[in-house]
């Protein structure tokens, strides 16, 4: 069909490749703002690499949500009491340039702040890293892959050498144990959930072990569910290895020719035999022990990992040791192995080679590398020394810094921080605080427009022309294929104009997006992820591409890293990681007696400010809810779906109780997407702490202590004695 497009899907970090073609039937229309345009079909493109035509609900209905309550035109207050007015691109630009300029006179560079999204375009990515990193002076520039991702990429960095996921999506149907630990894919990365599941179908020789507190559509397919208790994880690993070394299962040859610092990971793992492993994961000991069997016996072996690893204080320390389970094997480098780190956005990859986080810089480089700053600043033909020598503000930073006025411009784009942050009440009075923030979306409203002083319009997925890599590294060209509403513009084109009325008409010269890209490009020659061979053009040509791929390369370069077993560090070995678990930053106690976790649902999406708008999603997750085990609401006299009170250290929500025994006991779960435009007092990170793994500075998201009270039980004001302090009898649990 002539007027079908090849793009990919925004979603998540699968990467699933789409066909789109106007209209889904003839003379069907969105109503409100958009009367008489056509709903676009979307199917899955079965020429695409990563997906095979697949396509999960969120994919298939991505069009709807295009014409829906999308923002328009710029608009501007001076004080978050007053309504918004529209205002011209014109006078937007120039509250901006002028108030950068304001706060560089009293703050310096160090108080201009972005925080941005793995929604972005490569190009936007890039756009934004030159302007704040390169012309602007300052590294305060994180994205929300910091709540996503970080953990794996300080953990690839650290064993490595250097970020990205070695292994591609065809090791699926190559291996012989699929070990997933801290991932729900069935309902969070689906597509390749379906590969895998259907490969395990079909092999008996094939085993899955799935590791989550919670009995997931994923755990449902495993051969064993390893229900571990929350904060083990660690505990879990070397425990594995334990078995691992005591059986004498080790890669001996691979170890000494391509790892260090493994004696000082031996010694640590001879304080997890399987009886106190066993024990303090509360699981079985045989299914530890089988576990490491199959580890130990099978040929090929694939582990997963996502948001239940990373999202910890000891997230980084998590993924080593995942990582470690392959060193100590030889799993790694070849067909069917290897460890795999599923991203959770749709460009968090892209983001990570654009140098999207605050201590890192385009290439796989890092701000804290002299050599590596003066090659960003040659080629971006900056002064020397212009690029900050220190990491800048992680996201959490920047509220931290609203709080004692340190940030003196918050500049939001792609992302809802009014929902995802941790200990969320903290987060809005901070974002109260903020002398001057923008936030820059496709949507309105969202929670986070509620704090913001300028709203940008952006132009989103269909509307713009840019890159993206998915968990694989397979770049995709997306491109355009109708207008963008009202007065919306890429994010990227907004940096760059920003950036030119700053005085930085020669940094930012590009006319296109194609533009953006060939210069980056330009600047991963020579590093891990080499794109020098690739631009927009190629990929329109060849379809989507996995890197690296340099200069001069005709085909497909390598689908896997470390084939040749040379990793990233000096002396070309792989580091293995010596931890003790630490365990949760905030464990249950008496006062506050469950663990909280959080995920998501099989069809919505991050804060719900696309899959809300759809109503076939809605429909099909209508409301929030908590999952309790049927031995904890008996004690607490819960019955189902009867409202409960939630209370962290930090925050108090009702949610109506969904009693079931695919949850431990002692752990409670809440999926993460409702903000309070959707649902009231049902906001998970309410309840969340915003202790961080102290490597990545990511936040301990899945876990927090809380206790539990059903709403019948809670006595109304007028019925409190004056002067008695509300008290909830502790037979409830608190």
């Amino acid at each position: 069909m002539s007027d079908t497009t090849k793009t990919l899907c925004p979603y998540c970090g699968v990467g699933c490749g789409l066909e789109a073609s106007p209209p889904a039937q003839p003379g069907k229309s969105i109503n409100r703002d958009s009367i008489g345009t056509p709903i676009w079909k979307v199917m899955g493109d079965k020429a695409h690499p990563s997906s095979q035509g697949m396509v999960c609900v969120k994919g298939a209905t991505i069009s709807e949500s295009l014409y829906k309550d999308r923002l328009m035109y710029p608009m501007v207050r001076d004080n978050l009491d007053q309504p918004f007015k529209r205002a011209t691109w014109e006078e937007a630009y120039t509250r901006i340039v002028d108030r950068i300029e304001t706060v560089l006179d009293t703050h310096g560079a160090e108080g201009i702040c972005m925080y941005g999204s793995g929604q972005f375009q490569t190009e936007d990515y890039y756009a934004a890293q030159k302007l704040l990193k390169g012309c602007l002076g300052t590294n305060n520039f994180d994205a929300n892959s910091r709540l996503c991702m970080s953990s794996a990429v300080s953990g690839y960095i650290q064993s490595f050498g250097a970020d990205g996921p070695p292994c591609c999506y065809d090791d699926i149907e190559k291996t012989d144990f699929a070990f997933l630990i801290g991932t729900n894919t069935a309902e969070c990365h689906p597509i390749i959930f379906n590969r895998l599941r259907k490969h395990h179908k079909k092999h008996d020789r094939v085993k899955m072990v799935v590791v989550d507190p919670r009995r997931t559509a994923t755990a449902e397919a495993a051969d064993i569910h390893l229900a571990i208790t929350p904060g083990t994880d660690i505990d879990l690993l070397n425990g594995i290895a334990y078995l691992l070394l005591r059986a004498g299962k080790i890669d001996q040859q691979f170890i000494e020719s391509c790892t260090s610092n493994f004696p000082a990971f031996t010694e640590v793992v001879q304080h997890y035999p399987p009886e106190i492993v066993a024990s303090k994961c509360g699981i079985s000991q045989a299914d530890l022990e089988q576990t490491a069997k199959w580890w130990s016996t099978s040929q090929n072996i694939l582990s997963f990992w996502s948001m239940g690893v990373n999202q910890s204080s000891e997230g980084t320390a998590k993924v080593r040791h995942i990582i470690n389970l392959h060193l100590m094997t030889g799993q790694i480098g070849r067909p069917g192995a290897g460890p795999f780190s599923l991203t959770g956005q749709p460009n968090a990859m892209g983001g990570r080679e654009a140098g999207g986080l605050a201590h890192i810089l385009p290439g796989y480089r890092l701000v804290k590398n002299p050599a590596q700053r003066a090659e960003i600043e040659k080629l971006w033909n900056l002064p020397e020394g212009r690029i900050a020598p220190t990491s800048g503000k992680t996201a959490w930073e920047m509220i931290t810094g609203l709080e004692t006025g340190s940030v003196g411009l918050l500049w939001i784009a792609a992302t809802n921080p009014a929902v995802s942050m941790p200990d969320l009440e903290r987060t809005k009075a901070a974002l109260l605080r903020s002398p001057f923030t923008i936030h820059q979306d496709a949507y309105y409203p969202t929670e986070t427009a509620k704090y913001a002083h300028v709203l940008l319009p952006a132009s989103q997925w269909s509307e713009k022309t840019g890159v993206m890599t998915n968990s694989e590294r397979t770049i995709t060209l997306c491109p355009a294929f109708r207008m963008p509403p009202g007065e919306a513009k890429a994010d990227w084109e907004i940096f760059a104009e920003v950036g030119r009325r700053l005085g930085f008409k020669e940094q930012f010269w590009f006319q296109t997006s194609a533009d953006v890209y060939a210069e980056f490009t330009k600047l991963s020659a020579g590093r891990p992820c080499d794109v020098t061979g690739l631009s927009h053009q190629f990929l329109k040509d060849n379809g989507p591409t996995q890197w690296p791929h340099p200069t001069g390369c005709k085909t497909q370069y390598g689908k896997r890293l470390y084939t040749d077993l040379q990793f990233n560090h000096p002396d070309k070995r792989a580091k293995f990681a010596a931890c003790h678990s630490k365990g949760l930053a905030e464990p249950p106690d008496p006062d506050y007696p469950f663990v909280l976790t959080t995920g998501r649902l099989y069809g919505h999406w991050h804060t719900m400010s696309r899959t809300g708008r759809i109503p076939k999603i809605q429909q099909m997750h209508p409301d929030p809810f908590i999952e309790i085990h049927p031995r904890d609401a008996a004690r607490l006299q819960i019955e189902n779906g009867e409202m409960v009170e939630i209370r962290s250290r930090r925050g108090t929500g009702r949610f109506p109780a969904l009693i079931t025994a695919a949850i431990n006991r002692g752990t409670v779960f809440v999926p993460m997407h409702w903000g309070e435009l959707w649902a009231k007092d049902a906001e998970a990170n309410l309840f969340t702490h915003d202790a961080a793994c102290p490597d990545s500075l990511q936040p301990e998201l899945k876990a927090c202590a809380v206790q539990l009270v059903p709403v019948k039980s809670i006595l109304p004001a007028s019925a409190i004695p004056v002067g008695v302090p509300q008290k909830v009898s502790s037979k409830l649990g608190v």
